[in-house]
């Protein structure tokens, strides 16, 4: 199944619904769509396999 997570830039602030792989869980490093600067993104899943989903400023 594939996930979809809602965030915000951490940066422009816009609400951006961002695509997460099923298998991916840590953090990367992704271009805002919107404004193209960076984010640092992390991802985790709770016991259930629910996303988890949290951005911040990279630098």
């Amino acid at each position: 199944m594939d996930d979809l997570a809602m965030v915000q830039c951490p940066y422009c602030y816009e609400p951006i619904e961002l695509y997460v792989d099923p298998e991916t869980q840590g953090s990367y490093v992704e271009d805002c769509a919107i404004c193209c600067r960076p984010w640092r993104v992390f991802v985790s899943r709770d016991e259930d396999g629910r996303l988890e989903v949290q951005v911040c400023r990279d630098q």
